[in-house]
């Protein structure tokens, strides 16, 4: 009777198509992930400076509304009405509670326009209301 044997040079290896797959599924989840974040931060918005202020780290489900100079209010990339915004925003806060909005508001924005955003927030429930600045450049 005659039995195979292996030789122990095969050791087999490492298997390399799982690795790639895992790899350019990270490289396609920080692609989408790095275009949303800078869909959010409208271009045409120039932030007011104020010496102090903490950074703070982004959460789970947080708006990030940007008011722009003429008062338009532009939530994901949308120009919407108020109306169109409280529909939005209430559906949001339906979902998460303690949602926090982000307010990112022109520092030439009139100051009823940014009143009227936070008035927004506020009949649907949302009191976790944050505006955005920048640091002055030193």
């Amino acid at each position: 009777m005659k039995f195979n044997r292996r030789s122990l040079d095969n050791t087999g290896g490492m298997q390399l198509a799982p690795m790639i797959d895992i790899v350019f599924l990270l490289l396609i989840f920080f692609i989408v992930t790095w275009s949303y974040a800078r869909f959010e931060t409208e271009l045409d918005v120039q932030v007011p400076v104020a010496k102090e202020g903490e950074s703070s780290n982004r959460q789970v489900g947080e708006i990030i509304i940007n008011v722009r100079k003429n008062g338009d209010v532009v939530l994901n990339g949308n120009v919407m009405s108020r109306e169109e915004l409280l529909e939005r925003v209430s559906k949001i806060a339906v979902g998460y509670k303690d949602v926090a909005v982000i307010l990112r508001g022109d520092e030439d924005t009139k100051y009823k326009d940014i009143i009227g955003v936070v008035d927004t927030c506020r009949s649907v429930g949302i009191w976790n209301v944050a505006f955005a600045t920048q640091q002055p450049e030193q």
